[in-house]
């Protein structure tokens, strides 16, 4: 089962994966922030959200495929990862969860994967890790910058199930 993306939405998602891809090369810290408006990060939970219940919960996934793990928030190393690897749709990625937390820029971290998601679904999966729970965030602190935090990680657990 599919969810069809309208093109209102490729182009949006399109645009914010040209924002997070724009600081590539910068140095880590502020040169890598990326704003987003709070409407398209909230568009870009539901659309994934959309994308991860249309899927089945056993994944069923074909070689080639690149295997990727515990990002916790180091935006710069994900990006790394892609350029080493390859940006999608040029390489399938399987993500092992954990995107969160730790790391500084978590909020850039799971806004481009799910931007991926949305752009190349049957490319790019993404496993929700023990990072992906209210009670391990709490502890690390990626629920405590902002309210937004809040919203989009609920709604991402809710994706994958809960804790």
């Amino acid at each position: 089962m599919s969810v069809n993306v309208d093109g209102e939405t490729e182009k949006a998602v399109d645009s914010i994966i040209e924002r997070l891809l724009a600081v590539r090369g910068n140095k880590p810290g502020k040169a890598t922030q990326v704003s987003l408006k709070e409407e398209e990060i909230h568009s870009l939970v539901n659309k994934a959200r959309e994308i991860f219940m249309a899927q089945p919960v056993l994944l069923e996934l074909e070689a080639p495929l690149k295997i990727v793990g515990d990002v916790h928030g180091q935006y710069p190393d994900l990006l790394r990862l892609f350029e080493y690897g390859g940006f999608p749709p040029e390489a399938n990625y399987l993500f092992l969860g954990d995107y969160v937390d730790r790391g500084p820029q978590g909020l850039e971290c799971i806004c481009l994967l799910l931007a991926y998601k949305i752009k190349y679904p049957e490319n790019f999966f993404m496993l929700r890790g023990n990072h992906e729970c209210s009670s391990i965030n709490r502890i690390y602190g990626y629920l405590s910058p902002a309210s937004l935090l809040c919203w989009t990680h609920t709604r991402f657990r809710e994706m994958r199930g809960k804790c």
